[in-house]
């Protein structure tokens, strides 16, 4: 079984997850034996165990295990696999960054285990200043400065938080010209979140600036923290 899969957040409500490999033998019957090797591929590379920073599969090398170039073919096969194995993956497309992962979906009962909610909102905030205001990466000043005052106790914790989001595969070290450690979403930090809870986020923050304790708050209430039973989380 793989490790550290990628994940996303929903606020639907699902049966648990108990047999996700049990999906795989549904792709024989939709799949060709190319796209079948694809899929399997896309799976093995989206580890983060295995491909530590390197998530997924480009569209191209896609297209060369499956044998076809043509932009339709590429999408058929995205619909084909998400139809067949949409209650525990999900297979997506990030043109900006041209790669195609895969997502389980796991229980959000499951899902506190992987991630505390103190990385949650982190990630929340990164996705929030990157994806929305559009900025290229994130610095970990601007991190500290949204959870409060600088301290060693509080940047040591933030450290501390902000390695589960690593090993995961939602975020990546920044390359930047300064000295202070910057992040990146990667493709699984950017479609972690689905839509259905992202409109929960945006239904609970009422269109207001994004703050950290507004983040807190909302895991608290959405099952982070105990509250719904049935959101899932997808990893």
């Amino acid at each position: 079984m793989m490790n550290k899969e990628p994940m996303e957040f929903e606020n639907e409500e699902e049966e648990t997850n108990v047999n996700p490999l049990a999906a795989l033998q549904s792709i024989q019957g939709v799949l060709s034996k190319e796209e079948e090797l694809a899929f399997m591929q896309i799976l093995f590379s989206s580890s983060a165990t295995i491909r530590s920073g390197n998530f997924g599969l480009s569209r191209k090398e896609v297209e060369k295990i499956i044998g076809e170039s043509e932009n339709q073919a590429f999408f058929s096969f995205l619909k084909r696999v998400n139809q067949a194995v949409s209650r525990y993956f999900k297979v997506i497309y990030d043109e900006r960054r041209n790669q195609v992962v895969a997502l389980m979906r796991v229980p959000a009962k499951q899902a506190k285990t992987l991630l505390n909610k103190e990385s949650l909102a982190i990630l929340m905030f990164i996705f929030y200043h990157q994806e929305v205001l559009q900025n290229e990466y994130t610095l970990f000043s601007q991190i500290i400065n949204s959870f409060g005052h600088e301290s060693l106790q509080v940047t040591r914790k933030i450290q501390a938080n902000l390695d589960p989001l690593k090993k995961i595969g939602a975020i990546e070290i920044y390359d930047t010209s300064s000295e202070e450690e910057a992040y990146q979403l990667t493709s699984i930090g950017a479609h972690l979140f689905s839509d259905s809870f992202l409109r929960r986020y945006t239904e609970f923050s009422q269109s207001n600036q994004l703050h950290m304790d507004d983040v807190l708050r909302f895991f608290k209430r959405y099952n982070m923290n105990g509250g719904m039973n049935n959101d899932t989380m997808e990893t």
